[in-house]
């Protein structure tokens, strides 16, 4: 049930503080740390897995090392059912309790949100979604989108396909299709496919489908065999990523043409294809399985001990393994925020300056117990996201294997592209604050 909105009227407050007691953590003992996620709703298919890989991994913290720095985390889910409104009631309600940031798991939430984040001096985590243009640090100074953006993404699908292809000379003349949800999300790509496309010569078609359709594609299907495209890219969340898959193997287009966004590599995503899915592909950044100690040790003080809510067979799939991978920038940010500032109970401001300062090494993911599991990741001032390295893992039939090298954005292309949307968001919302944080030192 979403969370009521926190009542701070003078004549209430004494009893709110009375009331409330229990629910908001002592600030010297704990830090708060809230996760909005969706649990029911129609994309509750890709949001449980998410939110049960967050949720079990700041709680095996707790368990396992007593939290961050000799200070337990308070973790609380409030339930947005992938609504916009929701989630900013969410937000609403429970920043008053001592945030030290949000997680908002949707494009649309975030995009609500970001306004708020310099008022209220609360740091946003949009891991891998939301605003591609927030990884301008300069322009978004509590905003960050690590480890890569959207666009980022659409130009590792495009090298993808040219190299399949024989060089990226090669794609021009053919029909490339973005088949995406038609919200927010699923049309973040489309600068930076528009951009290639003039670029590199090949015609790009746009395949929307609306959340009421997600699982009735069967008009788009026909437009997708009448234009005959050579390669697909799938933006897609919920129920749209499996029924998307089933058509494509009913239809009979090459499932090693058809690559998802990392949000539309989900196991069941690909379970969705039955056995004609073997061969889909999708992006990611960080591994799919059970066999990292890190996930060994959420089974050993989470799972076996009945405190998760994720069946045992699904610890270690994708998507929980990147609620994990979100967890943990989540948990370093408030690591980083204590040595920076020497403090253990941290506040949303030097949770901005933690994440801000973020240099995750390979020693540093080795001692995570995360080696293998993820690429290195350094954010500074200006860059909020990093633009990593991803790259291609295929559906074997049973279980996502790595299909490539970690593949570079073309951040030569996109990251102009973010600077100049950062500084037109900048321009359009009347009064948007100029940057007065200042650098940590190294960033």
């Amino acid at each position: 049930m979403t969370l009521r909105k926190l009542t701070l009227g003078t004549m209430a407050a004494a009893a709110v503080a009375g009331a409330t007691a229990m629910a908001l953590p002592a600030s010297a003992q704990e830090i708060y740390v809230p996760l909005l996620t969706y649990r029911t709703g129609p994309f509750a298919g890709s949001g449980i897995p998410i939110a049960d890989g967050m949720s079990d991994y700041l709680r095996m913290l707790n368990e396992r090392d007593g939290g961050i720095g000799g200070v337990k985390l308070s973790v609380e889910e409030c339930e947005t059912g992938y609504d916009t409104k929701k989630g900013v009631e969410c937000y609403e309600s429970t920043k008053g309790k001592g945030a030290v940031m949000y997680n908002p798991y949707s494009t649309g939430i975030t995009l609500q949100i970001i306004p708020k984040a310099a008022v209220d001096k609360i740091p946003i985590l949009s891991m891998s979604y939301g605003l591609s243009a927030s990884a301008d640090g300069n322009v978004f100074p509590w905003v960050f989108i690590p480890p890569v953006t959207y666009w980022d993404g659409a130009s590792v699908f495009i090298q993808h396909a040219a190299a399949v292809e024989g060089g990226l000379d090669k794609l021009k003349g053919k029909t490339i299709g973005l088949i995406h949800l038609d919200a927010p999300y699923g049309k973040e790509p489309i600068p930076v496919l528009e951009k290639l496309a003039a670029t590199y010569g090949f015609t790009l078609k746009l395949y929307p489908i609306a959340a009421q359709d997600m699982q009735n594609q069967g008009s788009t299907w026909l437009n997708i065999r009448r234009d005959r495209p050579a390669w697909l890219y799938v933006q897609g969340w919920g129920a749209m990523n499996p029924t998307a898959v089933k058509e494509a193997a009913k239809n009979g287009f090459p499932m090693d043409r058809m690559v998802g966004v990392w949000f539309a590599g989900g196991d069941d995503d690909a379970r969705g294809g039955g056995d004609g899915a073997k061969g889909y592909k999708a992006l990611n950044y960080h591994q799919a399985g059970a066999n990292y100690p890190v996930i060994q040790d959420i089974m050993k003080f989470i799972v076996d001990k009945g405190q998760s809510k994720a069946p045992k067979d699904k610890v270690g799939e994708s998507l929980y393994n990147r609620g994990v991978y979100n967890a943990m920038l989540i948990a370093e940010g408030i690591r980083n925020a204590q040595k920076i500032t020497g403090k253990k109970a941290i506040t949303a401001e030097d949770a901005r300056r933690g994440l801000e300062a973020l240099n995750i090494t390979d020693a540093r993911l080795k001692e995570m117990g995360m080696e293998g599991f993820a690429a290195p990741l350094k954010l500074t001032c200006a860059d909020h996201s990093g633009h990593n390295q991803v790259f291609i893992h295929q559906w074997d039939g049973a279980k996502w294997v790595k299909a490539s090298d970690w593949i570079t954005p073309q951040k030569d292309v996109v990251r102009p592209m973010l600077e100049a949307a950062a500084a037109d968001y900048a321009k359009s919302n009347t009064g948007w604050p100029q940057r007065t944080e200042a650098c940590e030192k190294g960033s």
